[in-house]
């Protein structure tokens, strides 16, 4: 295999392109896609925005933001738009939190994503 600059790939000994897989769709049950921003967040209080789509999904149904309920990573969860499209939600850093990762799952009802938060405070 060799470098071909021309068509920006993996060429074989007489000119054949090599072809590249597309990486696996996740199983159904695990398709919404997740974003927060600004992920590192960096102070406490902070407001983060929560922001996806739901793969195929109801709309948009719960945020749920760390595995400790005592101690959560988020507080004052609040969907703005539920669309499945282009669904937001909106949140605050919770004042006890740490550095450190912590996940930020949703659900749309029988599709669900997952993202990781990372903490800088």
């Amino acid at each position: 295999m060799r470098w071909d600059w021309a068509s920006g790939g993996a060429s074989a000994a007489g000119g054949r392109t090599a072809v590249t897989q597309a990486a696996p769709k996740p199983p159904k049950g695990a398709r919404a896609v997740v974003q927060v921003s600004p992920n590192p967040t960096t102070r406490r209080g902070q407001e983060v925005t929560i922001t996806g789509n739901c793969g195929g999904g109801e709309q948009l149904q719960a945020v749920i933001a760390g595995i400790d309920r005592k101690n959560p990573v988020l507080r004052n969860i609040r969907i703005v738009d539920a669309d499945p499209q282009r669904f937001v939600a909106k949140a605050t850093l919770s004042p006890t939190i740490g550095n450190g990762v912590g996940p930020v799952f949703v659900s749309c009802g029988d599709e669900a994503g997952v993202t990781l938060l990372v903490t800088h405070v």
